[in-house]
């Protein structure tokens, strides 16, 4: 499906802002992604969707390669080639009134959509997000806005609390916890967490994005699972940490 860049702007550090005019219909739930084909290169870029309306929808990607590169590069008007609507989102329904949201870094963007989705349904988050220093933060002010407490943290203490996302909870924490962010941040948060649900979406290295490869295999209580297709998001009973 083709879409068409409306703006493609740098917001931290090597973390571009980039928002799509097309079609969004397919799009189900906070947490799903999309894979972007780019120009000269063979697989597609899977990047999670941070919002999206009946317009387009917006993405948020780091800079870690020669692919995420040259995306950077392209300018308004530009057409991308995306498969859209892929995988599970998150599920707002399954929480009480109170859940706590967690993102660290790039795993941030989903959980803007999935706290908008929250705040429709009726309940009231709390927002933590982690970052390494003052200056990779981004969409503070966008979480703000939504009139959501949030507590930011950094590794380096150069703004919010000091530390991790982990060093904002509150020991054997039981409310509901949906989060997103790198493996070592999520193993951290669920083992602190007190609640026996919750949700976590998954970041793997993809190819087809839609379950055919088997490449983004991982193991789960209850067998192989493929986070492309069966995830990204997957509920705290699954995991074996």
């Amino acid at each position: 499906m083709q879409y068409q860049i409306i703006e493609n702007a740098r917001i931290a550090p090597n973390v571009y802002l980039l928002d799509l005019a097309g079609d969004t219909s397919m799009l189900t739930a906070p947490g799903q992604f999309c894979q972007v084909q780019l120009p000269g290169f063979y697989l597609r870029r899977p990047i999670s969707i941070c919002d999206w309306d009946e317009n387009g929808m917006t993405l948020i990607y780091k800079v870690i390669g020669q692919g995420t590169e040259a995306l950077s590069k392209l300018e308004t008007g530009a057409v991308l080639d995306v498969l859209n609507g892929l995988g599970n989102g998150y599920d707002v329904d399954a929480c009480g009134d109170h859940p706590l949201v967690i993102g660290g870094g790039v795993g941030t963007p989903p959980l803007y959509g999935l706290t908008k989705a929250l705040l429709r349904a009726g309940r009231q988050p709390q927002v933590i997000l982690g970052f390494n220093t003052y200056e990779e933060i981004f969409l503070l002010d966008e979480f703000e806005d939504l009139d959501v407490p949030v507590t930011v943290t950094t590794a380096d203490g150069s703004f919010g609390v000091k530390g991790f996302v982990t060093d904002a909870m509150a020991d054997k924490d039981n409310r509901y916890i949906f989060a997103c962010g790198p493996l070592p941040m999520l193993k951290a948060v669920y083992q602190k967490s007190g609640c026996p649900s919750g949700q976590y979406s998954l970041e793997e290295r993809m190819a087809c994005g839609f379950g055919a490869c088997m490449g983004c295999s991982i193991q789960t209580k209850s067998g192989p699972k493929r986070v492309c297709k069966d995830g990204p998001v997957f509920r705290k009973e699954e995991l074996p940490w």
